[in-house]
Protein backbone atom coordinates (compact mmCIF):
# COMPACT_ATOMS: atom_id res chain seq x y z
CA UNK A 1 0.00 0.00 0.00
CA UNK A 2 3.05 2.45 1.42
CA UNK A 3 4.23 1.74 -2.36
CA UNK A 4 1.60 2.35 -4.31
CA UNK A 5 0.89 6.01 -2.42
CA UNK A 6 4.54 6.60 -3.61
CA UNK A 7 3.80 5.61 -6.95
CA UNK A 8 0.95 7.98 -7.58
CA UNK A 9 2.14 11.16 -5.46
CA UNK A 10 5.84 11.71 -7.87
CA UNK A 11 4.85 12.92 -10.70
CA UNK A 12 3.79 15.87 -8.35
CA UNK A 13 7.50 16.31 -7.38
CA UNK A 14 8.02 16.59 -10.94
CA UNK A 15 10.63 20.07 -11.69
CA UNK A 16 8.37 22.82 -13.75
CA UNK A 17 9.90 21.83 -16.93
CA UNK A 18 8.68 18.20 -16.77
CA UNK A 19 4.78 18.80 -16.07
CA UNK A 20 2.12 18.85 -18.75
CA UNK A 21 -1.48 20.36 -18.44
CA UNK A 22 -4.38 17.90 -18.93
CA UNK A 23 -4.44 16.46 -22.52
CA UNK A 24 -1.45 18.00 -23.55
CA UNK A 25 0.80 15.00 -24.52
CA UNK A 26 4.12 15.91 -25.20
CA UNK A 27 4.71 19.30 -22.56
CA UNK A 28 5.59 22.78 -23.13
CA UNK A 29 9.10 22.07 -24.76
CA UNK A 30 7.47 19.89 -27.29
CA UNK A 31 4.67 23.18 -28.06
CA UNK A 32 7.47 25.68 -28.46
CA UNK A 33 9.36 23.42 -31.19
CA UNK A 34 5.81 22.87 -33.24
CA UNK A 35 5.15 26.99 -32.94
CA UNK A 36 8.64 27.40 -34.75
CA UNK A 37 7.88 24.68 -36.94
CA UNK A 38 4.64 26.36 -37.85
CA UNK A 39 5.94 29.72 -38.21
CA UNK A 40 8.68 28.61 -40.01
CA UNK A 41 6.55 27.53 -42.58
CA UNK A 42 4.78 30.15 -42.35
CA UNK A 43 7.74 32.86 -42.93
CA UNK A 44 8.94 30.69 -45.69
CA UNK A 45 5.40 30.79 -47.68
CA UNK A 46 5.22 34.66 -47.04
CA UNK A 47 8.98 35.14 -48.15
CA UNK A 48 8.01 33.66 -51.85
CA UNK A 49 7.62 37.55 -53.71
CA UNK A 50 10.89 38.50 -51.89
CA UNK A 51 9.61 41.96 -51.29
CA UNK A 52 7.61 40.50 -48.60
CA UNK A 53 10.43 39.01 -46.59
CA UNK A 54 10.96 41.77 -44.02
CA UNK A 55 7.28 42.01 -43.07
CA UNK A 56 7.12 38.06 -43.19
CA UNK A 57 9.66 38.09 -40.74
CA UNK A 58 8.74 41.09 -38.33
CA UNK A 59 5.23 38.90 -38.32
CA UNK A 60 6.97 35.52 -37.37
CA UNK A 61 8.64 37.89 -34.32
CA UNK A 62 5.53 39.36 -33.24
CA UNK A 63 3.67 36.32 -33.07
CA UNK A 64 6.13 34.28 -31.29
CA UNK A 65 6.38 37.09 -29.33
CA UNK A 66 2.71 37.15 -28.65
CA UNK A 67 2.49 33.46 -28.04
CA UNK A 68 5.24 33.79 -25.37
CA UNK A 69 3.20 36.34 -23.20
CA UNK A 70 0.01 34.77 -23.72
CA UNK A 71 1.24 30.88 -23.45
CA UNK A 72 -1.27 30.35 -26.79
CA UNK A 73 0.00 28.37 -28.68
CA UNK A 74 0.92 30.05 -32.45
CA UNK A 75 -2.00 29.78 -34.89
CA UNK A 76 -2.03 30.53 -38.96
CA UNK A 77 -5.00 33.09 -38.39
CA UNK A 78 -2.50 34.79 -36.04
CA UNK A 79 0.67 35.00 -37.92
CA UNK A 80 -1.65 36.23 -41.03
CA UNK A 81 -2.98 38.84 -39.05
CA UNK A 82 0.45 40.19 -37.77
CA UNK A 83 1.72 39.69 -41.41
CA UNK A 84 -1.25 42.22 -42.89
CA UNK A 85 0.05 44.70 -40.29
CA UNK A 86 3.22 44.77 -40.90
CA UNK A 87 3.00 44.97 -45.08
CA UNK A 88 3.33 48.20 -45.78
CA UNK A 89 5.04 50.19 -48.71
CA UNK A 90 7.77 51.02 -46.21
CA UNK A 91 8.22 46.93 -45.69
CA UNK A 92 8.14 46.63 -49.69
CA UNK A 93 10.58 48.89 -50.41
CA UNK A 94 12.97 47.37 -47.28
CA UNK A 95 12.06 44.14 -49.37
CA UNK A 96 14.10 45.28 -52.19
CA UNK A 97 17.41 45.27 -50.21
CA UNK A 98 18.24 41.72 -49.44
CA UNK A 99 17.96 40.99 -53.59
CA UNK A 100 20.59 43.94 -54.62
CA UNK A 101 22.64 42.60 -51.83
CA UNK A 102 22.69 39.29 -53.48
CA UNK A 103 23.46 40.72 -56.40
CA UNK A 104 26.11 42.69 -55.19
CA UNK A 105 27.69 39.75 -53.41
CA UNK A 106 27.07 37.55 -56.17
CA UNK A 107 29.35 40.14 -58.28
CA UNK A 108 31.72 40.29 -55.40
CA UNK A 109 32.02 36.51 -55.15
CA UNK A 110 33.10 36.54 -59.24
CA UNK A 111 35.68 38.56 -58.58
CA UNK A 112 37.27 36.51 -55.69
CA UNK A 113 37.94 34.01 -58.51
CA UNK A 114 40.03 36.20 -60.53
CA UNK A 115 43.68 36.98 -60.16
CA UNK A 116 43.11 40.37 -58.78
CA UNK A 117 45.23 41.58 -55.95
CA UNK A 118 43.90 40.99 -52.51
CA UNK A 119 41.15 38.41 -53.82
CA UNK A 120 41.71 36.16 -50.86
CA UNK A 121 41.94 38.73 -48.37
CA UNK A 122 38.52 40.03 -49.43
CA UNK A 123 36.85 36.65 -49.30
CA UNK A 124 36.29 36.89 -45.08
CA UNK A 125 35.44 40.68 -45.31
CA UNK A 126 32.32 39.81 -47.26
CA UNK A 127 31.51 36.63 -44.96
CA UNK A 128 31.55 39.15 -41.77
CA UNK A 129 29.42 41.89 -44.14
CA UNK A 130 26.87 39.09 -44.68
CA UNK A 131 26.49 38.09 -40.93
CA UNK A 132 26.32 42.04 -40.17
CA UNK A 133 23.87 42.48 -42.67
CA UNK A 134 21.81 39.24 -41.41
CA UNK A 135 22.54 40.72 -37.32
CA UNK A 136 20.93 43.42 -38.50
CA UNK A 137 18.05 43.00 -40.47
CA UNK A 138 17.04 40.26 -37.65
CA UNK A 139 17.18 42.74 -35.14
CA UNK A 140 15.42 45.31 -37.05
CA UNK A 141 12.31 42.39 -37.78
CA UNK A 142 11.81 41.83 -34.09
CA UNK A 143 11.27 45.31 -33.08
CA UNK A 144 8.13 46.37 -31.46
CA UNK A 145 6.32 49.49 -32.24
CA UNK A 146 7.28 52.24 -32.01
CA UNK A 147 10.42 50.97 -33.65
CA UNK A 148 8.73 48.66 -36.00
CA UNK A 149 11.18 47.63 -39.16
CA UNK A 150 13.63 50.85 -38.38
CA UNK A 151 16.83 49.81 -39.49
CA UNK A 152 18.20 52.50 -37.61
CA UNK A 153 17.48 51.15 -34.44
CA UNK A 154 18.22 47.60 -35.27
CA UNK A 155 21.72 48.92 -36.12
CA UNK A 156 21.76 51.29 -32.39
CA UNK A 157 20.49 48.01 -30.44
CA UNK A 158 23.12 45.61 -32.78
CA UNK A 159 25.69 47.99 -31.47
CA UNK A 160 24.69 48.06 -27.71
CA UNK A 161 24.54 44.63 -27.25
CA UNK A 162 27.16 42.91 -28.71
CA UNK A 163 26.28 39.46 -26.87
CA UNK A 164 23.36 39.37 -28.41
CA UNK A 165 23.90 40.40 -31.68
CA UNK A 166 27.16 37.50 -31.60
CA UNK A 167 24.32 34.94 -30.85
CA UNK A 168 22.50 36.21 -33.56
CA UNK A 169 25.39 35.84 -36.11
CA UNK A 170 26.28 32.27 -34.36
CA UNK A 171 22.23 31.39 -35.68
CA UNK A 172 22.98 33.15 -39.17
CA UNK A 173 25.90 31.15 -39.65
CA UNK A 174 24.10 27.85 -38.62
CA UNK A 175 21.50 28.55 -40.74
CA UNK A 176 23.62 29.32 -43.94
CA UNK A 177 25.47 26.03 -43.16
CA UNK A 178 22.10 23.84 -42.58
CA UNK A 179 20.96 25.73 -46.25
CA UNK A 180 24.26 24.58 -48.11
CA UNK A 181 24.21 21.00 -46.51
CA UNK A 182 20.55 20.10 -45.92
CA UNK A 183 18.72 22.27 -48.70
CA UNK A 184 15.32 20.21 -47.21
CA UNK A 185 15.60 22.46 -44.24
CA UNK A 186 15.16 25.85 -45.61
CA UNK A 187 11.52 26.38 -45.28
CA UNK A 188 11.98 25.18 -41.26
CA UNK A 189 15.14 27.74 -40.76
CA UNK A 190 13.25 30.91 -40.48
CA UNK A 191 11.29 29.63 -37.23
CA UNK A 192 14.19 29.31 -35.29
CA UNK A 193 16.16 32.70 -36.94
CA UNK A 194 12.99 34.69 -35.60
CA UNK A 195 12.70 33.02 -32.49
CA UNK A 196 16.55 33.88 -31.74
CA UNK A 197 15.91 37.42 -32.91
CA UNK A 198 12.69 37.93 -30.51
CA UNK A 199 14.76 36.26 -27.33
CA UNK A 200 17.03 38.69 -27.73
CA UNK A 201 14.86 41.28 -28.49
CA UNK A 202 13.07 40.70 -25.07
CA UNK A 203 16.51 40.18 -23.41
CA UNK A 204 17.75 43.58 -24.59
CA UNK A 205 14.45 45.68 -23.98
CA UNK A 206 14.49 43.99 -20.33
CA UNK A 207 18.17 44.68 -18.93
CA UNK A 208 17.34 48.01 -20.58
CA UNK A 209 14.22 48.84 -18.91
CA UNK A 210 16.07 47.25 -15.26
CA UNK A 211 19.02 49.59 -15.77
Amino acid sequence: MSQGRATTQAPATLPPGERRDPGEVFGGGFTLFADMLLVGLLTSLACLPVVTAPAAFAAASATLRGAAHSGVPVRAAGYTGHLRAHLSARSLACGLVPPALAVLLLLDASLLASPLPGARLLAPVLVLLVLGAAVVALRTTALEAPHRLSAREGLLRAAADPRGSLLLAGGALLAGVLAWSIPLLVPLLPGPLAFAATVVDLRFTAHRGSA
